[in-house]
């Protein structure tokens, strides 16, 4: 039996977050949920490295926060609703990080939502021809 994960691999440019992400990023995404008390996001920005210290992440995790790398930290279970915290403790909207995430400008990045976002051809499948 294919697992749900391995089930949707094929997906270009998609991390499904599903049970066994959740699994992976269970630390990452309670570190993003501390974010919403003000004292939490005080002491993050005052000694980013050592708040990290007080959630059981793996180094990998770690580090992904530091570069501020959204993707490695969707890859390594984060949820982008969790993360979007860490945006927001910086400062940024989530159109913004989503913006950075595509490697598009901002302002591209809402025309082309605006628009219908990504069209469906050759975004469906990995094995798609018209990739």
């Amino acid at each position: 039996m294919t697992s749900y994960n391995a089930a949707f691999q094929d997906i270009p440019g998609t991390t499904v977050f599903d049970a066994t992400q959740s699994r992976l990023g269970y630390h990452l995404n309670m570190f993003c949920m501390s974010l919403m008390k003000p004292d939490n996001r005080a002491a993050f920005k005052a000694d980013e490295r050592s708040y990290l210290e007080r959630f059981a992440m793996s180094v990998e995790q770690r580090e992904a926060v530091l570069a501020r790398d959204y993707n490695r930290m969707i890859a390594l279970g984060g949820n982008i609703y969790f993360l979007a915290k860490i945006g927001a403790t910086d400062g940024f909207s989530f159109q913004n990080l989503a913006s950075k995430m595509t490697g598009m400008p901002e302002d591209a990045y809402k025309a082309m939502m605006v628009a219908g976002g990504r069209p469906p051809k050759g975004n469906r499948s990995k094995s798609d021809p018209a990739r």
